[in-house]
């Protein structure tokens, strides 16, 4: 794949010191391909980018505006994105965007382990091979995802255009993500803010942490919706940021994980009355998705409803807190 871009003018002087990798090569081109930082310095040491047709001299310089950089980006060694007859639930789609509803258990796009099967296979089987032309080779159009066992709505881009207009939105924070979320314990407030940044691990790189030395700021909003004595708690919580792991970390780091993440609550099963009710993955799903149309200028908003496993947690919840408060004469 051939990616190609020109530097825009520059923004005006910051009020606070600026990211330090704002405006290095390697940061721009892992943005606009959808590839990680360290896979962007690769290509570059590889000889796979050109600045005004010359090769970079390090992957930490800051091009000008108006110079035009070029990424040759190779095809996968283990193939290409293939479509396939995969049920989806789609709850919206046009020449330009496509809004799904994502299944437990589904990834979003290939990697290792899991070279088909995914909701991306799926989605160029329904356009008829239509995709965005940006972001990395298997996984084109993505500009946000959902952990493989995280339900819930997504949007995907099927032209660039669109892509880096989605893109914007989420930057500047006005795509509306909400999620529904059973958490561990009793919350005493009725409403708050995680502010904590998050970074990779120190301890397990595979992981993610508010006890990070290099992290990124991650706001969460959260109000609750129900409460189970000190059982759990259903919140909806609502993105500022969009962190890897976000609201699973956010939640663990205050003591009260997701219910089902084994990552990091590993609070898998419900001890209620003396019954023991297992939670078969992380519950959380993604309910709510708003944004504004990046070709037509409309504005869209839609909502999903709990999935069933989701659901008959919720219901055991219900029934014996509904127990308990006949037995208190509440």
């Amino acid at each position: 794949m051939r990616l190609r871009f020109e530097i825009p003018p520059g923004p005006p002087p910051p009020e606070r010191a600026p990211d330090r990798k704002s405006g290095r090569l390697d940061a721009l081109i892992a943005e606009r391909a959808g590839i990680t930082r360290s896979q962007a310095k690769k290509l570059i040491e590889m000889g796979k980018v050109l600045i005004d047709g010359r090769p970079p001299s390090k992957a930490g310089g800051r091009p000008k505006a108006g110079e035009v950089v070029e990424v040759d980006i190779p095809g996968p060694e283990s193939g290409r994105l293939l479509p396939e007859p995969i049920e989806l639930d789609v709850r919206y789609i046009d020449d330009y965007l496509a809004v799904v509803d994502k299944p437990a258990g589904m990834v979003v796009y290939p990697a290792a382990g899991h070279a088909g099967g995914t909701l991306l296979n799926a989605l160029l089987y329904r356009t008829g091979g239509k995709h965005a032309g940006v972001g990395a080779p298997l996984r084109p159009g993505v500009v946000h995802r959902l952990d493989k066992d995280t339900t819930g709505l997504m949007v995907i881009a099927l032209e660039d255009k669109t892509y880096y207009g989605l893109l914007e939105q989420l930057k500047s924070r006005s795509i509306r993500r909400e999620y529904a979320a059973l958490v561990w314990g009793g919350l005493r407030q009725d409403e708050g803010v995680i502010s904590a940044r998050i970074g990779r691990s120190r301890t397990d790189r595979k992981k993610m942490s508010t006890r990070t030395r290099h992290g990124k700021e991650a706001v969460t909003s959260w109000r609750v919706v129900e409460r189970f004595h000190q059982a759990a708690s259903l919140v909806h919580a609502r993105l500022g940021t969009g962190r890897t792991h976000q609201i699973r970390v956010h939640f663990a780091s205050v003591g009260h994980p997701v219910l089902g993440d084994r990552t990091y609550g590993r609070k898998t099963r419900l001890e209620l009355g003396g019954r023991i009710f297992p939670v078969p993955r992380q519950m959380l799903h993604a309910r709510l998705l708003g944004f504004t149309h990046p070709v037509t200028g409309e504005k869209l908003e839609f909502e999903s409803p709990l999935p069933q496993d989701m659901a008959e947690i919720l219901g055991k919840l219900r029934d014996f807190h509904g127990e308990r408060e006949e037995r208190s004469g509440g």
